[in-house]
């Protein structure tokens, strides 16, 4: 499968067209952000662990018959997945509390 147009560019990921029109290329990238992009950087090797990660979760959703639009591994940081229009949700993981989730309280 070969990359062709970029079409949608975020803070981690980007969508390239296919020469199929229901099939696109998500690259994970190794940028890194916070507070709302006000800083950026780079992880090394972020981008292929996120990857690895999502294929897990949507195999995860899959055996529980949960359709999502992941489709095979494709690189160490892409992967092929349908076409579809999202839900602008986001969520969050993070190993330590942080940010605005995390306040101090005394008594």
């Amino acid at each position: 499968m070969k990359k062709l147009e970029k079409i949608y560019e975020g803070k981690a990921k980007t969508l390239y067209t296919t020469e199929d029109p229901d099939l696109l290329i998500q690259v994970f990238r190794d940028d890194a952000t916070a507070f709302d992009a006000q800083k950026r950087g780079t992880i090394r090797g972020k981008g292929p662990i996120n990857n690895q990660i999502a294929a897990k979760l949507f195999g995860l959703l899959e055996k529980k018959k949960v359709s999502t639009h992941f489709l095979r591994l494709l690189a160490p940081d892409e992967m092929l997945v349908r076409r579809l229009r999202i839900f602008p949700i986001e969520v969050v993981v993070r190993n330590l509390i942080a940010g605005s989730s995390c306040t101090s309280r005394t008594a």
